[in-house]
């Protein structure tokens, strides 16, 4: 029987569907987020706020029902939290009409009766407050552990406006949903809106949202591009319903009927599912946000338009003012102003490239605000709050081909990608294929899935394709199929000792895979092994040693083993002449995959036994990684300088080859030395992928298993490349096999690793 740590539960007091409300769905979505990022490690509960008497039916989630209109329901629900030991914190989505009272005052009953932390989030912050409500706003602030705003405007206003503590509010902004950025053309032919232009505004729909401004816009616009639609995207608010019906969306169709907009403009009335949504908005070239008004705080709907690759016009919201910047959108001067919006619009239309832009830039800044980073932060905040920080653990995130799919063509798989849509442009390498046929092999041995053996005789036949008559490989070839100058410009050393290691991990597993792709392996072989003795610099010859290492477990033969000892003699060398005091290296820098050095040296021992090579490999590994590993973080070599001996290390330009190639050579070191440090480090290496990084965020596509190219200062670069991709798919190969004897050992099929960090993270 398994027992919960005491306060390891986070409780959630909000509105929740079926209830339909914008904050129903952002606590929905933060449940989620929180169960696919921490699992059974952070488990939530919701307390659901109801009003009136209607009876809803909830999901297993919602353990309590407050009955908002109710003073003493506050209190009892407050005393049953109490009794708890399970549960570690509540959180309280604040909205001044969701609770009772003036302002909502009968929230401040349960805060006084409840002994657990609280974190409170301001979804609304009023400026110019009156005085009761800033009491009530103060005495929360007071009550409160932590308080959690969604946009900076609103922090300044809490500071400003209600004294509220600096050091107590913390800002995480909205969060969004991922989705693909190559998908608004097959979107729109599903919805049947195949060849238009297509505007839209989504929200639950009331007077405030001001839509009739758009529609006086329209017809002049049309006159010019008939091939606009434009949809609005929502059912009428729920409250809006109870006291006047459909009143405002009549007058709306009228208004369509009126200008002779029919053909133009659609409504969808309706609450959407989220993938419906998501469909639509991702479908949208141009988001109108139309709200008028000028106190709202924050809105979901524009961050998902923006997340979706919208570019978006909007009236002049704090929210928009924050987010909507000169390169993502067009943010108008004032509200309820049909000639400002005509004006935006049309500016867009004529502007193709300028519309693009703005849909590349919004959809880009606004992936660092993708819910997994936003549970991250929520994660954080519990774990700071309750002191169980160390308690929780990051899911593995489920192992998807998808991207590695949508980059292989019928030649191989293409080098780039802008965002996550492939770039023909970008051509070929024979060492991005190299790393896919491995990776193929890798994952057909461990999970006995015969279709990928389909994309590993792509990627072989590439390397075939690129074997010159002496044996020697090419390594660029462009999206037509010819050969590129780079191959006589470029060093390619390190892409044939990698071409090596492919084929002889393929030799290495003959009794697995059909026998004409090993036959075909052998044949590259051979014709390529004499060029062994072209290879001088380090990392080549080191990729060489590992192909032979390969080779030799098939075959066992003489020649492997004499070539190894040569090479490794090689490397040996390096080591000699530039290891000194304090530095136990084989050059006088270190570059990028650096791993492949002291991981080439134990490859060495066990062809050889010679215990040299082992003391080397174990002496260089641990000098590295007392260089990348430091606060409970990795914290890898930049790709904008490398780390010389006499130089102040250079932070930040951290690439997902690095973090792979630190953790296949931590997974070797420690099946030969069962040091359970290796071990644990690579469990750390591969939290740098699940947000256990100086952003803290994810480094991967969680829709199509990709993994971002880069992790900036400030930002991360989410064009998806097949470096990068093929790195992270490896990477999460090796954590699974890892997670499975855990699961074995332990009798618990918990998909975690390694905690985010207390000292790293908070």
């Amino acid at each position: 029987m398994k027992f919960l740590k005491r306060g390891m539960k986070m409780v959630i007091v909000s509105s929740y569907p079926p209830r339909e409300c914008g904050l129903a769905t952002f606590s929905t979505d933060i449940v989620k987020a929180l169960a696919a990022i921490f699992g059974t490690t952070l488990p939530v509960e919701i307390c659901a706020l109801q009003n009136g008497n209607t009876k809803l039916k909830y999901g297993p989630e919602v353990t309590n029902v407050l009955r908002t209109s109710r003073a003493d329901n506050y209190r009892k629900i407050a005393h049953k939290l109490n009794e708890r030991d399970d549960v570690g914190l509540v959180c309280i989505q604040h909205e001044f009409g969701l609770f009772g009272g003036v302002y909502g005052e009968h929230l401040l009953g349960f805060l006084l009766a409840l002994d657990k932390p609280v974190i409170t989030i301001f979804h609304s912050v009023i400026p110019n407050p009156s005085t009761k409500r800033k009491i009530i706003v103060q005495t929360i602030d007071n009550l409160s552990d932590k308080i959690i705003v969604l946009t900076n405007n609103s922090k300044d206003i809490l500071m400003q406006h209600y004294s509220c503590s600096k050091t107590k509010i913390k800002v995480i902004p909205h969060g969004i949903h991922t989705v693909l950025w190559d998908e608004k053309e097959k979107r729109k032919l599903k919805h049947n809106y195949e060849g238009k232009t297509i505007l839209s505004t989504f929200g639950l729909i009331s007077a405030n949202k001001s839509i009739e401004t758009v529609l006086h816009a329209l017809p002049e616009i049309v006159s010019k591009h008939p091939e606009i639609r434009y949809l609005v995207i929502g059912k009428t608010h729920p409250e809006v319903v109870k006291q006047e019906g459909e009143k405002y969306r009549n007058t709306l169709k009228e208004l369509v009927q009126e200008l002779d907009l029919e053909s133009h403009v659609v409504f969808i009335d309706r609450y959407l599912k989220l993938k419906q949504l998501l469909d639509y908005l991702t479908l949208s070239d141009i988001y109108l946000f139309t709200s008028k008004d000028p106190h709202q705080a924050v809105s979901g709907t524009l961050c998902y338009a923006m997340a979706c690759g919208c570019a978006v016009i909007a009236n002049p919201i704090p929210h928009a003012e924050e987010i909507v910047h000169k390169d993502r959108g067009i943010l108008l001067e004032e509200f309820d102003n049909t000639s400002a919006f005509k004006k935006a619009i049309t500016e867009l239309l004529d502007d193709k490239q300028k519309q693009l832009e703005l849909s590349k830039n919004a959809f880009s800044k606004s992936q660092e605000n993708a819910w997994e980073n936003t549970a991250i932060q929520y994660g954080l905040v519990f774990g700071e709050l309750t002191n169980r920080t160390e308690d929780l653990r990051f899911n593995l995130p489920p192992i998807k081909l998808d991207h590695i799919k949508a980059l292989t063509t019928d030649v191989g798989i293409l080098q780039f990608s802008k965002f996550c849509k492939p770039d023909p442009n970008s051509g070929y390498t024979i060492d991005d294929n190299a790393r896919a046929l491995i990776n193929m092999v890798l994952y057909h041995e461990n999970y006995a899935d015969e279709n990928v053996l389909n994309l590993a005789d792509i990627y072989l036949s590439f390397i075939e394709g690129m074997q010159r008559d002496d044996g020697w490989f090419d390594n660029y070839k462009n999206f037509q199929g010819q050969l590129t100058n780079q191959n006589q410009e470029v060093n390619l050393e390190d892409a044939n000792g990698r071409v090596l290691w492919s084929l002889g991990y393929v030799i290495a597993h003959k009794k697995a895979l059909p026998i004409n792709l090993v036959l075909r392996a052998l044949k590259c072989w051979d014709k390529a092994l004499p060029n062994i003795a072209k290879i001088h610099s380090p990392r080549a010859v080191a990729y060489a040693i590992k192909g032979l290492y390969h080779y030799h477990s098939a075959f066992q033969d003489q020649k492997s083993k004499e070539l190894a000892t040569e090479l490794a003699a090689v490397l040996l060398h390096h080591y000699k002449i530039n290891s000194k005091e304090n530095w136990n290296w084989f050059e006088e820098y270190m570059a990028y995959a650096n791993n492949v050095l002291p991981e080439a040296m134990m490859y060495s021992y066990l062809i050889t036994d010679n215990t040299k090579f082992k003391e080397i490999s174990e002496i260089s590994l641990d000098f590295l990684l007392a260089n990348y590993f430091m606060k409970g973080q990795l914290k890898i070599i930049s790709n904008k300088k490398w780390f010389k001996k006499k130089n102040e290390k250079e932070f930040y330009g951290e690439q997902p080859i690095e973090v792979a190639t630190t953790m296949i050579s931590l997974d070797l070191f420690y099946k030969i030395t069962k040091k359970k440090k290796y071990k644990n480090q690579l469990e750390l290496a591969f939290s740098w992928f699940l947000g256990n990084n100086h952003l803290k965020q994810i480094m991967y596509n969680p829709i199509n298993g990709g993994a971002y190219d880069g992790l900036e200062d400030k930002n991360i670069n989410i064009n998806q490349g097949a470096e990068s991709t093929l790195c992270f798919f490896k990477a999460q190969i090796l954590m699974d096999q890892y997670l499975e004897k855990k699961s074995k050992n332990q009798k618990d099929k918990n998909m975690w690793i390694y905690q985010p960090s207390s000292k790293s993270m908070s």
